[in-house]
């Protein structure tokens, strides 16, 4: 009887209880991924992600490439501004440059005559400029009031130093007008290059949404190619723009600079010939 009671003892406390789930096996450790196993799958991700929106690389030659005839057309208008006035301002500083060196240099030997004669024989040693052809200009008026007796008569010395006063304006404005050739256009392109470039963009993006009626899609792939192609047109506006209004602004101040010493140089050459009739009057 003590053999059959420990039989029984022992399978009724091996025996799984009705209703009840055996216990879980212990869960197997889990590897984490390594780096490289990472960066795999997140570029396989992105080139996912890039396939299923259509993306697509679109280098600027494709852009321009696509661009219809009226946004080409305007594309080249700019680039031949951008272009002109990119010479203007090489040629600009070639002119000022020499223009206030003629000009420092003029000023320099002037300065060293005591008389009309004096002053006559030095300057005539020198290069033609446009200070010079101011001199020339009051000198020659200076010699025809000599020739009509009119030069040591005190009652005629103020409409002596008018004349000489006009004769000199007149060349330092044709010098002036010199200076500032094709300030106009420089103006024309800085004022108006970013208009005729939103010319552009507002037409690509109307031939954009055309497109898009037409296909009946409203993907961004198949929109986007078209409106950066008119952005691109205002982007050469402002390129063309931006260059244009800073050649105008460094080509005024110079010419500026140049007005006030040719006007100072004005005042000296009559404040000379009034010395100088003043002296032969006794």
């Amino acid at each position: 009887m003590t053999l059959l009671n420990s039989l029984l003892m022992f399978a009724q406390q091996t025996t799984t209880p009705a209703g009840q789930t055996p216990p879980a096996p212990a869960p197997a450790p889990v590897t984490p991924p390594s780096a490289e196993e990472l960066e795999a799958a997140r570029q396989r991700g992105a080139e996912a992600a890039a396939e299923a929106a259509g993306q697509q690389e679109v280098s600027m030659l494709e852009l321009v490439q696509h661009l219809n005839a009226v946004e080409m057309g305007v594309m080249v208008i700019l680039g031949l501004c951008a272009i002109y006035a990119v010479a203007l301002l090489f040629e600009k500083i070639y002119v000022m440059r020499k223009a206030s060196r003629q000009t420092k240099d003029f000023l320099s030997a002037f300065r060293k005559a005591n008389s009309v004669e004096e002053a006559e024989a030095i300057v005539r040693k020198l290069p033609n400029s446009g200070i010079k052809s101011m001199f020339d200009a009051g000198m020659a008026e200076v010699r025809r009031t000599q020739d009509l007796g009119l030069y040591t008569m005190r009652d005629a010395r103020d409409h002596t130093m008018q004349r000489v006063a006009s004769a000199m304006q007149t060349r330092q404005n044709d010098h002036l007008d010199d200076l500032g050739s094709s300030m106009t256009f420089l103006a024309s392109i800085g004022a108006n290059a970013p208009f005729i470039g939103l010319f552009g963009t507002v037409w690509g993006i109307m031939v954009a949404f055309v497109g898009i009626a037409k296909t009946q899609t409203t993907s961004l792939a198949v929109v986007a190619p078209g409106i950066a192609g008119a952005l691109l047109a205002t982007a050469a506006g402002l390129a063309a723009a931006i260059p244009a209004v800073l050649i105008y602004n460094f080509a005024a101040k110079q010419i500026s600079k140049q007005s006030s010493k040719l006007e100072d140089f004005a005042a000296e050459f009559i404040a000379l010939v009034s010395r100088d009739m003043d002296r032969r009057a006794g």
